[in-house]
């Protein structure tokens, strides 16, 4: 996924001279996780480390954007973005409608995000549904490298701001080929597996550890991925929770408040009749996100997915 992210930033900007790259050691360094590595020798003048002023990286965005460019900045762990909260929520969300659609803000905030590499305080959060929440930003979260590509090349492409946050354990977890000028359309999901018996939606990380979860069930198992949560592509769950009438959703945020209430309300909302179990959650703990030595037992696993899938196949 790696050097997927960091191949499409090379093709979008030799494809485009208004795309720029910018962040905490995105330059020299090559980024913490070393997805922008070469770019500063390639774009010596579109590559651009910043300082530790998360709020200035985003502002700065905003009116580059603004002015025609079209950044893509990093903020080197999505538990930072926080300290550029308020540039999000009161501007970069709302240039378009400030401005009646005379302005755009075509800007990327890319951020490392999640559990699984066992990290420091503030290094592992996964608060997605708290920007889903804001109208305007788009939020975009790949499970695979070719959709790595994909969404992060409509993502530097569209009109308005994206959120394109990257599962750190990913980043090297496995090698597939990517087709060149892979495009993956935002607001869609996709169909990892098909089946009738049950839905298991998730996105990110959370995708892999639900294919090791049902993968010798006796059932046959639709395993939907998300890829964005906002748009969410809401007719691919209703079509898919109508034809297999039982639906968990996973994933490592906080249960409360956390994205898989809004999916099991639109499931209420359209396809209520269709269901033949309650819908499950399974989610990390209800506070925060623990140091290393306890971050697998917060994190959903595929025991605990694997038992939720069985409950509502046993309904």
């Amino acid at each position: 996924m790696v050097e997927a992210i960091r191949e499409t930033l090379r093709a979008e900007m030799e494809r485009d001279d208004d795309v720029l790259v910018y962040g905490q050691d995105v330059g020299v360094d090559g980024g913490v996780f070393r997805a922008t590595q070469g770019l500063l020798d390639s774009f010596p003048e579109r590559v651009h480390d910043a300082p530790v002023a998360e709020a200035g990286i985003v502002g700065l965005g905003v009116g580059l954007a603004a002015a025609g460019y079209r950044p893509v900045a990093e903020i080197q762990f999505a538990g930072f973005s926080f300290q550029a909260f308020a540039q999000i929520q009161q501007h970069l969300s709302r240039i378009r409608h400030r401005s009646r659609g005379k302005i755009t803000c075509p800007m990327v905030v890319r951020a490392p995000y999640g559990l699984g590499v066992k990290a420091l305080e503030h290094h592992s959060e996964s608060y997605e549904a708290g920007y889903a929440h804001i109208p305007g930003i788009n939020v975009a979260i790949p499970s695979t490298a070719r959709d790595a590509a994909g969404l992060l090349r409509s993502a530097i492409r569209s009109p308005d701001p994206v959120l394109f946050f990257e599962p750190m354990p990913l980043y090297r977890a496995a090698r597939r080929p990517v087709p060149d000028e892979t495009l993956v359309p935002l607001g869609e999901a996709r169909a990892v597996e098909r089946g009738t018996d049950a839905t298991v939606i998730a996105w990110g990380a959370m995708v892999r550890a639900v294919e090791d979860a049902v993968n010798d069930l006796d059932a046959e198992i639709e395993i939907i991925d998300l890829r964005t949560i906002s748009p969410m592509d809401t007719e691919t769950v209703l079509e898919s929770v109508r034809k297999t009438g039982r639906c968990v959703v996973v994933h490592e945020a906080p249960r409360t408040g956390g994205f898989a209430g809004e999916i099991a309300a639109r499931i209420a909302d359209e396809a209520v009749w269709h269901l033949e179990a309650p819908i499950e959650r399974v989610t990390g703990y209800d506070v925060p996100v623990p140091l290393p030595a306890r971050e697998e037992s917060y994190r959903p696993g595929p025991d605990s997915i694997r038992a939720a899938v069985e409950r509502v196949l046993a309904a």
